[in-house]
């Protein structure tokens, strides 16, 4: 199976699931990282890698649709089966979902349907909360509404920063997204 990950930042969850496949945590090839932001950290890190590392500015085409399109040919090019969203921060449109129907992934900061879209950890703290999580779901055409995979629960102190929740997100999203990722090669491989 062959993966592509979307990712807009620094790719610490683009990292990792390349070393996890790249250590045969689970039976795929991470075959492309594509980022929509012009110089993000995640193509360097991918690239060094030996991951091919494409950036797709939306600016440049004309439309959604025609980004998209660009990015389903890239896709098709590389004979991409399923993709990973790692802090991409775009909502995915109908071309590309009508592409890869059930085959988009996405890891969240919160558990869903709690605290969706932007800066899901600023929320939490704001909220007050005393616990929130990870979330990997199924995308859909909504913000973070699509069908939920798995979830871990973190909880939070009285003291809790926005650095030290960040941490406690980053570490159990590092463990969770590979683990999903094997479960769901080892499912979409049997379909096969």
């Amino acid at each position: 199976m062959r993966l592509a990950i979307f990712a807009s930042g620094t790719g610490s969850n683009a990292v990792c699931l390349i070393e996890a496949a790249q250590a045969n945590q689970f039976e795929a090839n991470v075959a492309l990282v594509i980022s929509d932001k012009q110089g993000a950290p995640v193509l360097e890190k991918a690239a060094a890698l030996g991951v091919r590392a494409e950036q797709v500015l939306p600016a440049a085409f004309e439309s959604k649709k025609a980004y998209e399109q660009a990015i389903v040919a890239l896709l098709q090019q590389e004979q991409i089966d399923f993709i990973l969203l790692a802090g991409y921060m775009r909502l995915i449109g109908p071309t590309l979902l009508g592409a890869y129907e059930g085959k988009i992934v996405n890891i969240h900061p919160s558990l869903l349907p709690h605290f969706p879209g932007l800066d899901a950890i600023g929320q939490a703290l704001d909220a007050g909360v005393s616990e929130t999580g990870v979330t990997v779901h199924y995308v859909d055409d909504g913000m973070d509404t699509g069908p939920i995979i798995a979830q871990e629960t973190i909880p939070l102190t009285l003291q809790e920063t926005r650095e030290s929740l960040t941490k406690k997100v980053q570490t159990v999203e590092h463990s969770l997204y590979p683990a999903v990722v094997k479960q769901l090669v080892c499912e979409q491989s049997g379909r096969n």
